[in-house]
């Protein structure tokens, strides 16, 4: 399927008069697959946790963003796929718009896919994602190592809304903190908090 088709429901949602979120021309970001972790200040606030496939980024939402603590269980759930040059976006998407609030990048890099079959072949990403299960290596400014994304709920043929889990790999530790604490945590694009990029919006 095409980009222009992978990124209708994205589309559909925007108007791009007003938000400056990119539309997406397909543009590929290099040789190896990249992936973004962006904290979104909407009506909830929340993670969301980008892994490109192809000409798209697959995208969820994780209501507690992803943790470097293998003990932890992060709730990821699917939203609509993203421009490859999604990647870059920061800012505030204005008041009325879908996901009207202050985005920052708080995280990006490239990763490996690491899924293999019961005989040890290697699956390509999509199709793991399609499986239900897709292990990755990240290695971007703050996460680095194995990840996984489990789906445990839902599916195209069972009628309920999907719902996967984000976990590190490895064994868990006791009394860690694997996630910042989103109002405090900086991006690694413009070294700006969420309170800074909205008071930076006013400004202009």
């Amino acid at each position: 399927m095409g980009g222009t088709d992978r990124l209708r429901e994205y589309r559909v949602k925007r108007d791009f008069g007003r938000t400056d979120e990119p539309r997406g021309s397909g543009a590929s970001l290099g040789t190896e697959p990249r992936f973004v972790v962006q904290i979104h200040d909407a009506s909830t606030l929340h993670f969301d946790f980008r892994l490109q496939a192809g000409d798209v980024l697959k995208s969820w939402s994780v209501p507690k963003g992803p943790s470097t603590d293998p003990g932890d269980k992060r709730l990821a759930v699917p939203t609509e796929d993203h421009p490859l040059e999604y990647e870059d976006f920061e800012g505030v998407i204005p008041e009325g718009e879908y996901g009207g609030g202050t985005v920052i990048v708080w995280d990006r890099g490239t990763y490996r896919p690491l899924s293999h079959d019961r005989h040890g072949r290697p699956v390509p990403f999509e199709e793991a994602l399609e499986r239900g299960h897709a292990t990755f290596g990240l290695d971007g400014s703050k996460l680095h190592g194995e990840y996984t994304l489990t789906r445990f709920r839902g599916g195209k043929d069972d009628g309920e809304d999907e719902a996967w889990l984000l976990v590190k790999a490895g064994h868990a530790r006791s009394g860690g903190h694997g996630t910042p604490d989103p109002r405090r945590a900086r991006s690694v694009r413009s070294g700006r908090t969420l309170a800074q990029v909205a008071a930076g919006s006013r400004e202009e």
